[in-house]
């Protein structure tokens, strides 16, 4: 299960920088790089196995990572770029609906102001079409 970017350390970005679409980014940014340990703990189950047989026949470290650690997490590592991509799709579309800019701003507008329906329809079904799409690779 995954969660929404923390609300206070969007409340302390917009006091220190206001409103709008940088904390936004900045408060996205923090919350993905908290969640990228997800990489480091994908690299220690690797299996040791293939590096300790390329260190016998000769192979330097950058040797054994490239041949023997990157193609046994590579696939899992894309898997996980994909679903913190899918989640700050989502994270961006719900602060920018609560006017910190973004698509979900513009989606906010075209509710609100507006009263675009054709436009609405278009944003919600590219925030859709994203996230399935996003979904669909990293499984």
């Amino acid at each position: 299960m995954t969660s929404a970017p923390c609300p206070r350390s969007r409340r302390v970005l917009i006091f220190i920088l206001g409103s709008g679409p940088v904390p936004a980014v900045i408060v996205i940014a923090i919350h993905t790089a908290g969640a990228l340990g997800m990489f480091s703990a994908v690299a220690e189950n690797a299996d040791a196995g293939s590096v300790e047989d390329l260190h016998w026949v000769g192979a330097n470290w950058s040797q054994r990572m490239w041949l023997g650690v990157i193609p046994q997490v590579a696939p899992n590592w894309l898997s996980c770029a994909l679903l913190r991509f899918e989640i700050n799709v989502r994270a961006s579309a719900v602060l920018g609906f609560v006017g910190e800019g973004g698509i979900g701003l513009l989606l906010t507008q075209a509710i609100m102001t507006r009263k675009d329906w054709e436009e609405v329809a278009r944003y919600m079904v590219l925030i859709v079409l994203v996230v399935i799409l996003m979904d669909s690779l990293s499984g």
